[in-house]
């Protein structure tokens, strides 16, 4: 987390918009009506520097952090369920280009074998395992 700013430096266009983002989001949560949020930008955006601004939020709640998305190879699981839907998609696909085209020789059988046993050592690592549930 970054110190806040020094209340008189000057502020940019792009932390004014963020506090008017700020204002739009608690204004859409209800938190503000459509007056308080007009009087609110009119502050944000003739606000000069960061002590300025600073007042025009303080007596609404912090904006919550978003939470940070789960590891795919160690937490996820959806790109495990993905791997197997699209190596069955592509290699039926194979397999009708293969009876369309003469039913001949069966060379569907490499690209099945390939990405098959490409598969067999990531999801059987404990990496691709279903996430423990911590305390």
């Amino acid at each position: 987390m970054t110190p806040p700013p020094e209340p008189s430096l000057r502020a940019s266009d792009v932390e004014r918009e963020r506090y008017a983002d700020v204002l739009r989001e608690h204004a859409a949560q209800g938190r503000l009506t459509l007056d308080e949020l007009d009087e609110r930008l009119d502050r944000v955006y003739a606000a000069r520097t960061h002590g300025a601004l600073a007042p025009v939020v303080a007596d609404l709640p912090a904006p919550s952090q978003p939470r940070s998305q789960p590891s795919t190879l160690i937490e996820g699981a959806a790109p495990f369920r993905r791997v197997p839907a699209s190596f069955v998609v592509v290699n039926l696909m194979l397999i009708a280009i293969w009876a369309v085209t003469g039913a001949g020789y069966f060379w569907p059988i490499w690209p099945l074998l390939g990405w098959g046993l490409g598969l067999l050592g990531p999801c059987s690592s404990r990496r691709w395992r279903y996430p423990t549930t911590r305390s």
